[in-house]
């Protein structure tokens, strides 16, 4: 089966970002990866919802949102509005994750949860059977074109046994340093989605690089 592509907008051209929610439109991507960032968690701020709500009324393809933030909880009616059909939010940041995840789904959506690159897959255990997806970090969250830390893809191994083992059928994504070399071992470890930045919009033809992914 051919990975899920979810092009990330926090590579894109922000000056011209119609241009590159219409580029995605037509293209073979599966998903929008919306990277939302706070300051906090993270050293960096990225979107807000007022820009949010913009895209979401461009964008044909699901909306696939990375909270990088502290207590996401509470965006969760905003992260609907938007028609959000992933709200994925990092391990991490919720001390009561179980309680966020049973929020996010009966809020309508489907809940993920994110590790960063220090965090044990082992630590996924508990919550592994609730939820849709587990978000890998193939570099420190934060910034964009940073270089693809190359345990990521033992973990995205370790993540596949894990899910095996415990009979859950939970979506495996990678976010970080995703290129073409990149998300051939990630696939072939037992990836199901990939997030491409630089590589979809710093290439000379993003809708190229998207159906390269694609056809991983």
């Amino acid at each position: 089966m051919k990975p899920i592509i979810s092009p990330s907008i926090l590579s894109a051209d922000f000056a011209y970002l119609a241009n590159d929610i219409e580029m995605i439109n037509g293209s073979e991507a599966d998903w929008v990866h919306i990277d939302i960032m706070d300051g906090v968690f993270v050293p960096n701020i990225s979107f807000g919802f007022p820009v949010l709500k913009y895209v979401a009324k461009l964008t044909e393809k699901p909306l696939d949102v990375h909270l990088m933030i502290v207590q996401p909880e509470k965006f969760i009616p905003e992260v609907k509005a938007l028609g959000a059909r992933i709200m994925n939010v990092h391990y991490e940041a919720c001390p009561h994750l179980h309680r966020v995840v049973q929020q996010i789904r009966e809020a309508g959506m489907l809940p993920a949860v994110t590790i960063n690159p220090a965090t044990p897959v082992a630590m996924l255990r508990d919550i592994i059977d609730d939820v849709y997806m587990v978000l890998i970090m193939g570099v420190n969250p934060g910034f964009g074109g940073q270089k693809f830390i190359e345990h990521t893809v033992d973990k995205v191994r370790e993540l596949r046994e894990l899910i095996t083992v415990t009979g859950s059928e939970a979506l495996i994504e990678v976010d970080g340093g995703v290129n073409l070399e990149t998300g051939a071992r990630l696939v072939e470890a037992g990836a199901n989605a990939l997030v491409a930045g630089n590589a979809v919009f710093s290439a000379p033809d993003p809708a190229e690089a998207i159906r390269a992914l694609k056809n991983l």
